[in-house]
């Protein structure tokens, strides 16, 4: 039995020694580290400094991951992305809209098509509608229906937008940390139920 670093030992007294070795065995790729993604990447990366986007899919080869996070801001990229994972093996984790929220309470999670109260999710349903393309499986996300006006002064900036970058809204950082850090928790519950089946059958 690998000795755990001790680090992890109070995660391994919670979710035992095969989840453990069950996580570090997968292979978890996350797209954007902005508010969200940010949060999602405290678990541990390899940073690459590109975009993903339509043109620059295969580059990522999206196949070789068991997990795909989607946390981009870009709507025609994101859609992009969510095309392209659902046509692979991997389970795809996505955050909704982050911005303008700021009562905890709200965040949950529930497949996408069941997402209620965010405008996101419907800017992507009807750009998957105009492209008459839709996603090849289901998918979960954490979202909020929680949505405020921003009524601060907008940022000015002489710098070039880069990335096709969208309007900027307001944020709080508990909102965005627990968004990303829900994504984390996705692929540990999914690690966790898969250990629980495994036990099943063994005692069955």
């Amino acid at each position: 039995m690998k000795t755990i670093p001790e680090i992890f030992q109070r995660t391994e007294l919670l979710l035992g020694s095969e989840v453990m070795e069950r996580m570090a065995q997968r292979r978890i790729i996350l797209f954007g580290t902005g508010g969200v993604g940010s949060w999602c990447a405290e678990a541990e990366v390899t940073a690459l400094q590109q975009v993903f986007s339509e043109e620059t899919a295969a580059d990522f080869h999206l196949d070789d991951y068991d997990y795909i996070i989607d946390a981009i801001d870009s709507l025609k990229d994101k859609a992009a992305l969510i095309l392209a994972a659902c046509q692979t093996k991997a389970k795809l984790f996505a955050s909704m809209g982050a911005a303008l929220k700021l009562d905890p309470t709200h965040i949950r999670t529930a497949e996408f098509w069941k997402v209620e109260g965010d405008p996101l999710a419907r800017a992507l349903r009807k750009k998957f509608k105009h492209w008459q393309r839709f996603p090849e499986k289901k998918f979960m996300c954490v979202y909020s229906d929680e949505l405020l006006p921003n009524v601060g002064s907008q940022p000015v900036s002489n710098e070039p937008q880069l990335f096709n970058k969208p309007q900027t809204n307001g944020s709080l950082v508990h909102i965005t940390a627990i968004f990303g850090f829900t994504l984390a928790g996705m692929i540990i519950s999914d690690l966790n139920s898969q250990t629980s089946i495994m036990d099943n059958h063994i005692n069955t």
